[in-house]
């Protein structure tokens, strides 16, 4: 049984938004990081954001800050990634994350769940 499981993905024009979602069915106890990373042909896995399960605290990559939103719902298990003022640049597969190490939350060694990843692709 998956324990992380994407959706939300798609085509979407330059300039628009999406709204990527990561359904958790794998045990919190001991998760301190639920995030997204993202991966473009030929290009490595970047980390996208993450957030602290427990406390919502939130990281970004420089290129989500200002664009991106993450947030969670514990009672529905449920973590998601707002994207605005998507660019081409934006167009990965993305992949949510769960973390059971407390240091270092943008590297993806760290992160020992992931779910299948869900395609993004902005047009020009």
């Amino acid at each position: 049984q998956a324990q992380l499981v994407e959706s939300g993905g798609g085509l979407v024009q330059a300039g628009g938004s999406l709204e990527l979602s990561c359904a958790v069915s794998l045990d919190t106890f001991g998760i301190y990081y639920v995030g997204w990373f993202r991966q473009a042909p030929g290009k490595e896995r970047e980390f996208v954001a993450t957030i602290r399960w427990s406390r919502g605290t939130t990281y970004y990559s420089e290129s989500a800050k200002g664009r991106f939103t993450i947030s969670r719902d514990t009672g529905k298990s449920t973590m998601v990634l707002r994207m605005n003022a998507l660019t081409p640049e934006d167009t990965a597969i993305y992949y949510c994350a769960a973390s059971r190490q407390y240091y270092s939350p943008e590297i993806y060694s760290q992160y020992d769940h992931w779910g299948q990843g869900t395609q993004v692709t902005v047009s020009s």
